[in-house]
């Protein structure tokens, strides 16, 4: 029970922090709908989709929906680095609660901030002149919390082995970006040069990005029970490697 209790008050301040901030709600909506409104009208001018409705915005719709939760829950785990500066780490490890519910808590706090911008963001499909119906919506909405359960955790990983916010945005930069751009959001997976197309499948995200095409546009390269697999093991992965990694090295720091 005190576990329970415990994952819920991590889980509540984190979101309380996020909603604080209306400034913060309102970027995470406005930046993905310039991506869809000026880059995805200005190349799409030149690359044409014509058996597809929306053409190229409605194509990089689900990737930016992706991108959204990409960049929500990896900097999150800023607030691990926060937390450590500021002491309030030291009195949640003393707390009669398990590291691996701490993190958990945060995982799941993580994701349900990246839940309400994702939702936010497919409620306005028809900017794009995208359909969307409730089992679009509720079946998007399964694969946006396995995607932000598992990029949450890679946040939180890497957070444990950094120190500072300036180290943690550093090591970011490295690999958002390429996680963002090697996942299919931009441009289709097929036809790729074969080291290009290693790259691409290699990277878990490109899995979440090719559901949420599958579920919202009904275009995928593979079906949605393989990407679907494929996230779930991710984000398992994700939590128990950075629950381990966190435990050992609070641990060492007390």
């Amino acid at each position: 029970m005190a576990e329970i209790e415990g994952i819920y008050t991590i889980w509540l301040r984190e979101n309380k922090k996020f909603l604080r901030y209306r400034s913060r709600i309102l970027t995470s909506v406005v930046t993905p709908l310039l991506w869809l409104l000026i880059f995805g009208t200005g190349l799409g001018s030149a690359i044409r989709f014509g058996n597809m409705s929306g053409g190229y915005q409605a194509f990089i719709f689900p990737g930016i929906i992706a991108q959204t939760i990409l960049f929500t829950s990896v900097f999150s785990g800023l607030s691990v680095i926060q937390d450590r500066q500021f002491g309030f780490l030291k009195e949640i490890l003393v707390a009669p609660i398990s590291r691996p519910s701490i993190v958990l808590g945060k995982a799941i706090g993580i994701s349900t901030t990246a839940l309400i911008q994702g939702v936010i963001l497919l409620l306005l499909s028809f900017v794009v002149s995208v359909p969307m119906d409730i089992y679009t919506l509720l079946l998007s909405t399964g694969v946006i919390i396995l995607i932000s359960m598992g990029l949450s955790g890679m946040g939180l990983l890497i957070a444990s082995f950094t120190d500072s916010m300036e180290g943690f945005n550093l090591i970011m930069s490295f690999i958002v970006m390429p996680i963002f751009l090697l996942s299919g959001a931009l441009f289709p997976i097929t036809g790729l040069p074969s080291w290009l197309q290693a790259a691409v499948y290699i990277n878990p995200l490109t899995y979440g990005v090719d559901a949420l095409r599958n579920i919202i546009l009904h275009q995928s390269v593979l079906p949605l029970y393989v990407d679907v697999i494929v996230v779930t093991i991710f984000a398992v992965l994700m939590i128990l490697i950075s629950a381990l990694i966190f435990s050992k090295k609070e641990q060492s720091l007390m």
